[in-house]
């Protein structure tokens, strides 16, 4: 854009904005929109923030119908002018907010989230449709969002999840056979996920599944699913012989080594056998009051005897989140445990963890009996 043109359009942008009428405004946004797009692969930065200025001033007082074909119109363009996207996202009208939501890319991972957390489940939708989205962003919209968010994420082969989001999307799927379907046909999703989705799917799910997956991912389907079968067919376990590993945390503990980053790494290396004999040890208790803990569904009874062992928070929060052939937590789950883990003083936690052992039920582990006794003591 010259100087001079440059000096006459903002010249008529004043009298538009202060004097004219809706339908003048809305000729000059009309006007500046087309020489925007005319000109936008040839400009800069600098030159782009002419036309934001312009437009941001321009939209301030126009009617919604005409902000939705702004938002239209800018949401497939690249270099589109960012304030103005920005304000057409934020819009509470769907209408205007939804086609730069679901497009622009002049929006930023910041943008999406701050949105997501404002605003109600159409605009949650419309982001929940875009090519691209990341962990950040699908974990605020499965917080946020309702169930069309989550069909809408589901088949979105650019979403990206968390282990949060996975276990939400799990959780619901549960009661959704239409969530499952989508869920189990994506090509991204982790083997230890489809297995804990075909766990909690009937057979009539998982029978749609092997009919409409692709060949590539119908292997992976059918493995996951002869795990499933063989799990709930074993015949129960043979004992685990924790003699190496009783020996190995007695000696840690005598070097002083037995402590949060010992028994963290224990976790994110999967070495259960090690938990169990170093909370046997850190508790005062057998080692059968603790081996039932670590694979009850219910987290109550490990979270008492991880704070009666004196751990902090993310030692017993990376135990939960790793234990095998347990389904993941919820973000629910893990901030009511959390909420638990701070309340529970540690002289009350180790009265419980005893008073299991005592009874000799702690081999059952079961959570209302947990509750009871935190109760009562």
């Amino acid at each position: 854009m010259s100087e001079t043109a440059s000096t006459a359009l903002i010249v008529e942008l004043e009298s538009a904005v202060k004097g004219g009428t809706s339908e003048r405004r809305l000729q000059m946004l009309r006007q500046v929109t087309d020489l925007f797009l005319s000109d936008a692969d040839r400009l800069n930065e600098n030159q782009i923030g002419v036309f934001d200025d312009v437009l941001v001033r321009l939209t301030e007082q126009m009617e919604a119908r005409a902000l939705a074909q702004l938002s239209t119109t800018l949401s497939g363009s690249s270099h589109a002018p960012k304030e103005t996207v920005r304000q057409l996202a934020y819009h509470q009208e769907v209408s205007v907010a939804a086609p730069v939501l679901s497009k622009s890319a002049r929006l930023s991972e910041g943008d999406l989230i701050a949105i997501a957390n404002l605003r109600g489940p159409q605009h949650l939708l419309a982001i929940s449709s875009r090519n691209a989205l990341s962990e950040g962003v699908t974990d605020v919209l499965l917080k946020r969002g309702d169930s069309h968010v989550s069909h809408a994420l589901a088949r979105n082969t650019g979403a990206r999840f968390s282990e949060f989001g996975y276990a939400t999307l799990v959780e619901s799927s549960a009661k959704d056979d239409a969530l499952a379907e989508k869920l189990g046909l994506r090509m991204d999703i982790p083997i230890k996920v489809l297995r804990e989705l075909l766990s909690r799917a009937g057979a009539a799910v998982r029978d749609r599944l092997l009919k409409a997956a692709p060949p590539e991912l119908r292997a992976k389907i059918q493995e996951a699913i002869q795990s499933v079968v063989e799990q709930i067919v074993a015949p129960a376990l043979a004992p685990i012989d924790y003699t190496e590993s009783e020996a190995m945390v007695l000696a840690l503990n005598r070097a002083g080594k037995l402590g949060d980053q010992t028994i963290n790494r224990f976790a994110t290396q999967g070495e259960y056998t090690h938990i169990v004999a170093a909370l046997s040890l850190l508790t005062s208790v057998k080692i059968e009051a603790i081996e039932p803990l670590i694979a009850n569904p219910r987290p109550d009874g490990l979270i008492v005897a991880c704070k009666a062992s004196r751990l902090d928070w993310s030692t017993a929060n990376m135990i939960l989140r790793n234990r095998p052939h347990c389904r993941p937590l919820t973000r629910q789950e893990l901030d009511d445990g959390r909420e638990v883990f701070d309340t529970l003083s540690l002289s009350s936690a180790q009265r419980t963890i005893r008073f299991w052992s005592a009874r000799g039920s702690a081999r059952k582990a079961d959570a209302p009996d947990t509750a009871v006794a935190i109760s009562d003591i």
